[in-house]
């Protein structure tokens, strides 16, 4: 009788005991679960740069528009047909942010973060992976001219926002590869424009090398930055569009050089490739962006006769 009270007690005692490690257990996974979600809500309100892309809409409407006033013609195609203007194809994808201080380098984008340091936001982007092609707009255009040696230059990179409070076009760039004149040839140089001196309200730098103005370094994949080359209005040439008058600035930049016989037969064409990406280490990529796009865009050339 003793000896069957004594196992029943027994029993009793491990039945509270596998009760209180149940207890305990369960209270670990809530806390870790806890954590995790908390980890979770943090990395959301921290990832508000790079992870950024249009949702409903797209860049769309790219129009390239040449001056007239040197009879400079313009196509999407080698062999196609020119005229004063030409609209390429919409963007069929979505504008993910991506970096590079180098488009022949190409871009990178982010898949990782860690804990900010001192001075840092709370999370900063550490690890990084190739870009895709359906990460950024990419086309191409030809320009060519029936007239002498013209110098071409950009008069203009026109854009709409589609939220003036949040402007997408803060954090865009535009690229320019340039090839050396006649049908497939090699690259002869590139231009990254920053197209808009508007300041998103929320922006904050959070990659892990560099600061504010930094890019990543094509050359390299661990991260590091360094401050690219930048083009803005300033190497934009003047361009009376009632008049067609072409003057140039101070900081005008010269794009490539076109040329025909001077007696209405067109000489070879330049390829230009034209690039359109969101550019995640700009401080101005954040997650107020998210639902924002960049509506249009156009490209306006303008060229001066040697």
């Amino acid at each position: 009788m003793l000896h069957r009270k004594k196992h029943s007690n027994d029993r009793d005692r491990m039945a509270q005991n596998s009760e209180h490690s149940a207890k305990q257990l369960k209270n670990r996974l809530t806390t870790s679960m806890i954590a995790i979600f908390l980890l979770l809500l943090a990395s959301l309100a921290a990832t508000y740069a790079w992870y950024i892309y249009n949702t409903n809409r797209h860049t769309t409407n790219v129009k390239m528009a040449a001056g007239t006033g040197v009879n400079l013609q313009i196509s999407n195609t080698y062999d196609g047909d020119y005229s004063s203007a030409t609209v390429l194809a919409k963007f069929p994808g979505q504008l993910v942010p991506v970096s590079t201080n180098r488009i022949s380098g190409g871009f990178q984008k982010v898949t990782l973060f860690k804990n900010g340091g001192q001075g840092q936001a709370p999370l900063v982007t550490d690890t990084f992976t190739g870009g895709q092609t359906s990460d950024y707009y990419h086309t191409k255009l030809f320009l060519r001219t029936t007239g002498g040696t013209t110098d071409i230059y950009l008069s203009d990179i026109g854009f709409e926002d589609s939220d003036e409070e949040n402007p997408i076009s803060s954090a865009i760039r535009v690229g320019l590869v340039v090839h050396h004149p006649g049908e497939d040839q090699p690259p002869d140089s590139e231009y990254i424009f920053e197209i808009s001196d508007k300041k998103n309200p929320q922006a904050q730098y959070n990659t892990d090398d560099g600061e504010e103005g930094y890019v990543l370094d094509s050359s390299k994949r661990d991260g590091s930055t360094v401050l690219p080359k930048l083009y803005t209005s300033d190497a934009y040439c003047n361009y009376n569009k009632s008049t067609g008058e072409v003057t140039l600035k101070q900081n005008s930049k010269k794009i490539c050089t076109v040329s025909g016989d001077g007696e209405g037969k067109a000489g070879r064409s330049v390829e230009v490739e034209v690039y359109i990406w969101l550019e995640g280490c700009d401080e101005d990529c954040t997650g107020n962006l998210s639902g924002t796009t960049l509506q249009n865009l156009a490209l306006s050339f303008a060229g001066i006769v040697r």
